[in-house]
């Protein structure tokens, strides 16, 4: 079965994305601060939220083909179809990446050579730093011995290597693992047998880079926007939000094609399954956000209470709508099996819950990159948010209508046609 997109569908992704870059357009003029950060930190924000959508959905599918689960069988192709975008949230995190680094924006502090050294010669841009006290030479009013002392880790060539090494292994098993699953609808007996072992190895094969991955690139994205903060938790953290926010869509995706009439062997119980995904990873996500505040908390260490000082004290009602959205709203909504079986609720109750992680995103960007310069959501952000989420969705959609929506020949699809729970 074959899925095409309607026109509707057409035209209100195409919608999102001019009313979106229309605002944005509006935004971007009336964005006063210098080097436009926040037009930059809303593009981080917005390319790294869907990002990690579709990067949630190609560890989903990875999970899924090394513990050999059946029930997933039938809505394999919506999972790829969603990290089908990663391609072009490569793109966007690159543009981000390069911006930093010619300086045309200041996201991340950390990008200044200057802040390296102990002394300098000279004034402006004629002036040459240096780590020790030669003659002409005075103190460099720069310098930042924190900083300096992350220079290891926190330098651009080793840092671009990270980077292209973190996208260059997501596009590759994502390129990987869809080939490897249109093959199989056309092999079957020993061909099909080979090729789902070779699957069950490259998934775990990409699992032990995941598991480092996503941590690191959160280090090297996000958290070093605020250089001087410290989290061991910070890499978890945004691995849940990720998580919860590809199984919201995959199961929003789900009951969007079945209204339409298609994936008719998907069942409630399958349903059911996605919504209580949903839910555990909210419950996750919400384990680890807590986690982090209570330990820096109990352990009151300066260079770890600032973050929370500055969210507290300037953005209350951001981090504790945040909280409360991803945390409380799963948990009262969707507690019963009931819930979970819903189609209307779980489409209202998700479309929610990716808004709450977005605004996730906004909390670990903005404050730290704006500093006081930023207030609130504006036109800028609700724009560009819909630009992106135009843009996804039509990628999304364009990725289904590439392939039946439904694997042919898998080894476990009668199992997962009979799931029942």
């Amino acid at each position: 079965m074959n899925f095409t997109i309607s026109k509707r569908a057409r035209g209100i992704t195409m919608g999102l994305m001019v009313l979106g870059v229309v605002a944005t357009v509006i935004g971007v003029l009336g964005d006063a601060t210098d080097h436009h950060q926040r037009t930059w930190a809303n593009l981080l924000v917005n390319g790294f939220f869907f990002f990690g959508i579709a990067l949630g959905a190609l560890f989903f599918v990875a999970l899924q083909n090394a513990t050999e689960t059946a029930w997933t069988v039938l809505v394999k192709r919506v999972y790829e179809g969603i990290f089908g975008y990663l391609p072009i949230g490569a793109i966007v995190i690159v543009v981000v990446l390069l911006a930093g680094t010619f300086h045309i924006h200041h996201l991340y502090h950390w990008m200044d050579t200057s802040l390296y050294h102990e002394y300098m010669v000279g004034e402006g841009h004629d002036a040459q730093y240096m780590d020790e006290a030669v003659q002409g030479a005075v103190a460099n009013p720069n310098f930042d011995v924190l900083i300096a002392n992350k220079k290891a880790f926190l330098n651009q060539p080793f840092f671009w290597i990270r980077s292209l090494v973190y996208l260059g292994t997501f596009l590759f098993f994502a390129n990987y693992f869809r080939k490897q699953s249109l093959l199989m609808d056309s092999e079957t007996g020993e061909a099909l047998t080979k090729r789902m072992l070779l699957n069950y190895r490259r998934s775990a094969l990409f699992l032990v880079f995941f598991a480092v991955f996503s941590s690191t690139l959160a280090w090297d994205w996000i958290m070093s926007i605020d250089t001087h903060w410290f989290s061991t938790l910070f890499g978890w953290y945004v691995f849940a939000g990720m998580f919860c926010s590809a199984m919201t869509t995959a199961v929003i995706l789900v009951l969007y094609l079945k209204r339409k009439g298609l994936l008719p062997q998907v069942n409630n119980s399958h349903i059911q399954d996605m919504g209580k995904w949903v839910f555990a990873t909210s419950f996750l996500w919400s384990y680890l956000y807590f986690s982090q505040f209570m330990l820096i908390w109990y352990s009151n260490i300066p260079e770890e209470v600032t973050y929370f000082q500055q969210r507290i004290n300037e953005h209350p009602g951001l981090l504790w709508g945040t909280f409360f959205i991803n945390f409380a709203l799963p948990m009262v909504l969707l507690m019963s099996r009931d819930a979970k079986r819903n189609p209307r609720f779980l489409i209202g109750v998700g479309s929610i819950i990716l808004i709450g992680h977005w605004m996730d995103v906004i909390l670990m960007v903005m404050p730290g990159s704006l500093g006081h310069a930023f207030h609130n959501i504006g036109l800028l952000e609700v724009g560009m948010f819909m630009a992106f989420l135009g843009l996804f969705i039509n990628t999304v959609l364009r990725t289904l209508a590439k392939a039946p929506l439904t694997v042919v020949n898998h080894p476990y699809l009668e199992e997962s046609i009979h799931h029942q729970i």
